[in-house]
């Protein structure tokens, strides 16, 4: 049963929430604030985090920085605000997806069941060693690890879920909208600078060998088994 983390000091809407995902079959804990959400992450294994950002004691974001420190948990964030740069700001950070209040409950729980299962999908790859290594880079899917020339590298759900698409698919041109689907379904809202920054936050984190993972103008992107 997947354990979901429920951050959100607004109780009616935390309450509300709550009973969506038990009446689908998931187990809930919650927190009424960052400090407390933060510590029952520690505490316990969690499948995915929805992380409200305007938290008292410490901020969605906050919580958000210091849980991609160790893990690369799924988090959805939520927010009453608008900006666009903030929403960025939260895929920066490591979140995997971002909604805005007011929502539908049902459309927050399906998203979420979309990241679970795209995880799910992941760890049953068809790998005949469970590990893909490309130039380098080596996916091992049963852990979700990834490491650049021997050396450990940490990916947030969404990251790594782009690599690992774009690295079974190697060779082939990838288009932004198949990418969308795969990560996020039919259901995500998200526009073109939300791709952009995930895929740039990927390319970061694998230093000199991002340069595998090549833009097709006006398509989408390709990862080339050399240049």
């Amino acid at each position: 049963m997947p354990k979901i983390l429920l951050v959100e000091d607004e109780k009616i809407l935390r309450e509300i929430l709550k009973d969506y995902f038990l009446n689908d079959g998931y187990e809930v804990m919650e927190a009424s604030d960052g400090i407390a959400g933060l510590e029952l992450f520690q505490q316990h294994e969690i499948n995915l985090i929805i992380l409200d950002i305007m938290l008292p004691g410490m901020d969605g974001w906050s919580v958000c920085r210091r849980i991609r420190k160790t893990s690369d948990v799924p988090i959805i964030m939520l927010t009453a605000r608008v900006d666009e740069d903030d929403t960025l700001l939260g895929f920066e950070l490591g979140a995997d997806d971002y909604v805005t209040k007011p929502y539908s409950p049902a459309v927050l729980l399906a998203r979420a069941k979309r990241l679970l299962d795209s995880r799910a999908r992941t760890n049953k790859t068809t790998n005949t060693n469970d590990t893909l290594i490309i130039n380098g880079i080596t996916i091992h899917f049963p852990s979700r690890s990834i490491t650049v020339d021997g050396e450990q590298v940490s990916l947030t759900h969404t990251e790594f879920e782009i690599l690992a698409y774009l690295m079974q698919n190697q060779g082939i041109v990838i288009s932004r909208e198949q990418l969308i689907m795969k990560i996020w379904g039919y259901a995500y809202a998200g526009d073109d600078r939300t791709l952009n920054t995930h895929i740039r936050n990927l390319r970061t984190k694998l230093g000199n060998k991002a340069q595998y993972i090549t833009t097709v103008v006006r398509t989408g992107y390709k990862f080339v088994d050399s240049l």
